[in-house]
Formats: C-alpha cells, sequence, structure tokens
C-alpha cells in the first residue's frame, strides 16, 4: 500500500491542530501497523511558515528511511527567494516533488510566478501535490488550467475536493491528462463514486497522517481500516492503493 498525503510534526509552528511531535521511527511504526509499505511524506511547518529550514527537516526526515519515505517540499510562491529554494529542495536536499497549499499559503494558482517553479519541477521529473477543495483558491478547476500549462508535470488533487467539490475536482481530473486525485479527507459515499468513475491510474489515496496528537495516528490507521467499507471492488481497490501510485512514483529519479 502506498499513502500519498501524509505529514511531518509541525515542530516549529503552532496551529489549531495541535499534532503531536514525533520521530521517523515512530511514523514508521504507524505504518506497520497500517501495512503502509510507502508514504509520501509533505511539510506541516511548511505550510504556515516557509522557510528553508522546514525543508530541511522534512528532507532529514524522511532520510532516515530512504525505501519507505518520500519526501515533497513546499515554498509559498510568492517569496522572493521561491524560485531558488525549490531549486535547492531538489538538487541539494533530494526531495522528490512540491506541496502546494493555495488556501494556507495565501496565493492563487493563476499567478505567473508558478509557471517557472513549475519548470524546475518538471526539470527534476518530480510530482506537484496541491491542496484541493477550498475555496476561493484551491478549487480544481484552478488547479487543472496550472496542470494543463505544464502537461509533462504530474499534478495531484491532494483531497478529491474534500466534502463539497469532489464532483468538479473527479472531472476535472478525468479531462486533464496530468491530473490526479487523492482521495483523503473525502467522505466514503464520494470515494466509492471516484473510485468506480475515475479514469484508468488516476486515483490515489493518501491518510492524512501526520496531524494527529498522537504519534500513533489513530486516526489515520481508521482511514485505512474504512477502506473495507466504501463498497468498492478489489480491483478498485488494489489500483488506488498499489498499481496506481506505484506506476506514478516511477517516475521519480
Amino acid at each position: 500500500m502506498i499513502d500519498f498525503h501524509t505529514h511531518t510534526p509541525a515542530w516549529e509552528t503552532a496551529s489549531w491542530l495541535g499534532g503531536a511531535t514525533f520521530g521517523a521511527a515512530e511514523f514508521v511504526d504507524f505504518m506497520d501497523q497500517s501495512a503502509i509499505d510507502q508514504a509520501v511524506v509533505l511539510s506541516h511547518d511548511g505550510l504556515f511558515n516557509s522557510t528553508p529550514q522546514a525543508n530541511e527537516a522534512l528532507a532529514e526526515f524522511v532520510a532516515a528511511f530512504p525505501d519507505r519515505l518520500i519526501g515533497f517540499g513546499s515554498y509559498n510562491p510568492r517569496r522572493p527567494e521561491a524560485l531558488a529554494e525549490t531549486k535547492r529542495s531538489f538538487a541539494e536536499l533530494g526531495l522528490k516533488g512540491l506541496k502546494l497549499h493555495p488556501w494556507l499559503q495565501g496565493f492563487s494558482m493563476h499567478e505567473q510566478i508558478l509557471d517557472p517553479i513549475m519548470e524546475v519541477v518538471a526539470e527534476h521529473s518530480g510530482i506537484l501535490l496541491c491542496h484541493d477543495g477550498t475555496p476561493p483558491y484551491s478549487t480544481a478547476g484552478q488547479i487543472a488550467a496550472l496542470a494543463r500549462r505544464h502537461p509533462t508535470v504530474p499534478v495531484i488533487l491532494g483531497h478529491a475536493g474534500l466534502h463539497d467539490l469532489w464532483r468538479e475536482s473527479l472531472a476535472y481530473a478525468n479531462a486533464t491528462d496530468n491530473l490526479y486525485i487523492c482521495i483523503c479527507g473525502t467522505p466514503p459515499y464520494a470515494a466509492r463514486e471516484i473510485c468506480r468513475r475515475g479514469a484508468p491510474g488516476k486515483v490515489l489515496f493518501g491518510t492524512d497522517a501526520g496531524l494527529s496528537d498522537k504519534a500513533s495516528q489513530d486516526y489515520a490507521q481508521a482511514r485505512v481500516a474504512e477502506i473495507d467499507h466504501w463498497g468498492i471492488t478489489a480491483a478498485e481497490k488494489q489500483a488506488m492503493l498499489i498499481d496506481n501510485p506505484a506506476k506514478l512514483l516511477e517516475r521519480l529519479p
């Protein structure tokens, strides 16, 4: 099983989430308990306060288990050093993708500054994972417009539209060649429909682990267990948890 949406702790930044502090070994213990073989790990601090140190902490975290943990850096694209930091995250820190959160980081997906950043992601054969499902900045149509301008970069809708915008996220993912949809925090009835109607190879799964006030990430374990009650077929489950994410990760250097 591959979990395409997890987080490090918020080591330096206070947020309303109030998660626990844990190390890479504790996180891999959670993965073992949930039968997760690999996880894409995103910086938590980087969403609330973009700093080079947040990307460095993420790189150190995933380096402890390089066969299990895959790091995607993050930086607010409006910051003047954003392009240089994105280059550094790939070339020097060895991170494999980029996470953008238009809602928390406070920018529009239509801003031109994103284009040179996407060119860096393309140069390093990386992947973009973007928060979606939260208007006004984080909607699938806005993210799809960026994806279509950069067709060689796989772009992932990180929450499959959450509760209200999942239909839009599904429609844009199906209509955009390089746009993928990650079921993460999505209600079960929507997850079932996405698995049934999603274009072949496009549907992924994520727990959003790392935000809990317990290192054991109990809510994330519950999300994995919940899948058996969605009413999806064995083939749909295999595609979402194993085949689709594995094929997407094959492009990473």
